[in-house]
Order: C-alpha cells, then structure tokens, then sequence
C-alpha cells in the first residue's frame, strides 16, 4: 500500500482560501481538503506498519506475537487491496479509524507500551477482515475480541458474552456473500454481507449488531454511517472536558427518531444555501449518536443538544440528537467548518499564535487559545450566515422568529472577537487572507438586518457572556 506525498502549503490557491473563508467552498475547494486528509491517513498506517516493524520486539512495547499476527493483518489488506483497490480504501479512510490508528502509533512509539496497546493492535486485524469482505475476498482469519465484543469497523459487532479481561478468539469465515464467526464452545453466528441490504449486513442471530447507514444526503454521495459500535469512537476525546455526554447504543426507538430527523435535512441544508447540502455529501461520512448532555432533563432544563469533531476522525460528527431535522442541519453546518478548518490548517499554517488560553469567546465560559478562537468564530459565522438565510425564506414566524434569534445570537458572537483575530500579529498570508474574507462576510450580513428588538437581545446576550466571563476569569 502506497500513498503520495502530503502536498505543500502553497497547494492552496488563493482563490479556494477566499472561497473557505467564507465558509464556502466548491467541488475543488473540498476535493482538496478530502484528498489530503486521505493521503495523510494513508500514510499514517504506513508508519504504524513501520514503527512496529522497527528494532527487535520488545514485550513492554509489543505482546508475545503481535508482530507475526500484524504482518499477516497486512499480508490480507494487501491481497483484498489487489482484488478491489477502492473498495478496501473506503475501509482504511473510514473516519474512526483515525483515532485507532494514531492511539496505536504513540503506543508503539513509547518507550512502554500503554494498556490499550495489545487492543488496538487486535483491532488492525478487524480492519483487515472488513477491508476482504468489502473486497470479495475470501478468507478464513482469527481475531480477538475484548470486553464481549468484536467489532468490524464500520460494519457491525458480535457480542461475545459478558467481558472478560482475557481476549476471546473468534473464527471468521467469508465466502464472498457470507461470514461466520466461531466462538469457542458456542453455536456459530452467520451473516450476509451485501451493499444492497439496508445496513450492509444481515444476521437473524441477535448476537450480531448491524451498524446502520442513512441515505446518501445527494444523488452519487455517500451514504452516512450512523455508528454506535465502533470502540474507537469516543476514545481518548475527553468528552466531559468538552461539554459532551457519553456514546450511547441505539435501541430502536432512537434509530427511528434519527432516521426521521435525518429525513428532512436535506432541504433544511439546501435553505441555508446549496453549498451547504455540497459540504455536507463531500465531508460527512460518520455521525455518532451521544447521549443527552451533562445536565439536560425531560422538563426542558439544562442543555438540549451537544456536538463535536475530532480532528484525527476527518469527516465524523458526535451529536446527541437535536430536537428537530433544522437543529440537525445547523448541527452539521457548525461541525462541518470545524473539519473543513481543521483540514485547512493541515495543508498550511494560518497563524503562529501559541497554546495559550487567554481569550474571551462569548459561546464557552473558559479562556480559549487563539486557534480555538479562530475555530470558534469560523464556526458561528457559517451559523449566522445558515440561520440568515432560513430566517429569509422561512414563510411563517413560528420559524421566522427562532431563525433571526439563532443568526443575531450568532452574528454578535463573532463580532465581538473578530478584532482579536484581525489585530493578530502572527497571521500567516493565507491567514490573513482566510480571516479578511470571514470580515467581509460578516459585514454582508448586516445588509439584512434581524428586527430591532433580536438584535437588542442578541448585544445583551454577548455583554452577559463577557461581564460574567470577565468575572469568572478576570480581564
């Protein structure tokens, strides 16, 4: 498996950093980021294959045989890649397989292995079996499953039994339709793996638990993974830090509330402009549902909703499940820019700012670094330019009014901190070019001005935040 170099930073033409900036960007623009992101994952894995390859095998860095069991993981992905090269790329850029590979590279890498480490190398031997099936291959392979699970990225997960410390062996067989797993001592779990079936996969053994996939957002996209199983899907975020609440599994009353919801993004993407629907069918691969937040309840009190990125998971969203189909669309909106940043600032430096939380940002209560800043103000903008948009087309005030509440609330946020990041020092040129084009479109909304008394709540909302920010964190 081979992969080019990560492009330089001046592969970024000007003409796609202004077209970002203002939280756009056309097939061109977006085909950049994803062929980067892809490439660097691509090369990732390579340097997991080399640092474990790299100097005699240590058993604080590497369990008893899990170099012989990794070169034949590798031996398999390379023979699924040579019968189907796109089908076992669609596996390997998967977005969670991301965070698994990078946790499994640091632990190969320090000088005593982590306690995760004997997992995640288990876990490459999953990556491996999925990248046959969706080849066609036919293969016979033993993995290990931890904690009563076996998870096969991006398709499902067999449940073992309750976990134990000890890793359970598992048999899978694949003919090129259907796939066995063998349990020591326990009746055999069979299931049929076709791209036609609604979810990829189907077993009449509740043993075995499909991940579900919803509709491609456009004609020719991708549809979307909606994981619950995956056991590298929040691992290492830090979630409560974040505001975030936990993975949750999926009974089938949620599935049915998210497929509803999911129903009707479309449109409600397509009202806040079409290249919002375009971001979301290029970038959007993954959403994985989490529990309510910290602090919601029933009654209404608390925090409704929570989301999130992981910059290592290109083209994931973690969300609870808003309340209704324009709530999950200004959900992907938000964390969509995120990733589209993230990836930005991957292919060239935006600024030379440091670490160091010191700044006010009128949606979180903590000091924030400059780049979270930066990430902050991105984010609401491409909100208040979306909620705008639906505000002027919504044709009754019941959404109207929560519509111009949301872009007024949104506009005065990125307001009050585009000077810092305008008076910056340490822009870079496509900084300063990406930060001119976020000034320019901020003041393009107010040619559409929200009525008098949103706009009075929406100052009186951001001068709250920074008194009490101010109070909390001082000047």
């Amino acid at each position: 498996m081979s992969a080019a170099p990560v492009p330089p930073a001046d592969a970024v033409p000007e003409r796609i950093l202004r077209e970002l900036g203002r939280t756009e960007g056309g097939d061109e623009a977006l085909a950049l980021l994803v062929r980067d992101q892809h490439t660097r994952r691509l090369l990732l894995l390579r340097a997991l294959l080399d640092a474990a390859e790299a100097g005699p095998p240590d058993p604080r860095r590497l369990p008893p045989g899990a170099l012989a069991r990794l070169r034949e993981n590798w031996s398999l992905l390379e023979a699924a890649e040579r019968a189907d090269r796109t089908a076992v790329r669609t596996v390997l850029l998967y977005p969670l397989a991301g965070p698994w590979a990078e946790r499994c590279l640091r632990g190969l890498t320090t000088p005593a292995a982590g306690p995760h480490l004997r997992h995640d190398l288990d876990h490459f031997g999953a990556l491996a079996a999925v990248a046959a099936l969706r080849a066609r291959l036919p293969f016979h392979a033993r993995l290990a499953a931890h904690d009563g699970l076996l998870a096969l990225p991006g398709l499902g997960a067999l449940r073992t039994g309750p976990g134990s410390r000890a890793p359970v062996p598992v048999d899978l067989s694949f003919d090129g339709t259907d796939l066995t797993l063998r349990q020591g001592g326990v009746r055999p779990v069979s299931v049929l793996v076709h791209e036609r079936l609604p979810h990829g996969t189907c077993s009449g053994d509740r043993r075995w638990q499909p991940v579900r996939t919803l509709p491609a957002l456009l004609p020719g996209a991708t549809p979307v993974v909606l994981d619950d199983v995956d056991p590298h899907r929040t691992a290492g975020t830090g979630l409560e830090r974040h505001g975030l609440s936990a993975a949750t599994r999926l009974d089938d009353d949620a599935l049915a509330a998210w497929e509803r919801s999911w129903a009707g993004v479309e449109p409600l993407l397509r009202i806040g402009g079409a290249h919002r629907a375009q971001e979301a069918a290029a970038l959007l691969r993954c959403l994985v549902p989490l529990s309510p937040p910290p602090g919601s309840s029933p009654t209404g009190d608390g925090p409704a909703h929570c989301s999130g990125t992981r910059r290592e998971a290109f083209g994931a969203v973690l969300s609870s499940r808003p309340a209704t189909p324009a709530f999950l669309a200004s959900t992907l909106v938000h964390e969509l820019q995120h990733a589209k940043l993230a990836a930005l600032a991957a292919l060239t430096p935006l600024h030379h700012e440091d670490a160091t939380p010191r700044h006010f940002a009128p949606w979180r209560p903590d000091p924030r670094p400059f780049d979270g800043l930066l990430q902050g103000a991105y984010s609401h903008l491409a909100l208040a330019d979306y909620w705008q948009r639906f505000a002027l087309g919504a044709d009754r005030p019941a959404h109207r009014d929560p519509a111009w509440a949301e872009h007024a609330r949104c506009r005065e946020q990125v307001g009050a901190v585009l000077p810092v990041l305008a008076g910056s020092g340490a822009l870079t040129t496509e900084g300063r070019t990406l930060v001119n084009e976020m000034i320019a479109v901020y003041h393009r909304l107010a040619e559409s001005p929200p009525p008098p008394g949103q706009l009075a709540r929406a100052a009186a909302y951001v001068r709250t935040a920074r008194t009490i920010w101010c109070q909390r964190n001082g000047a």
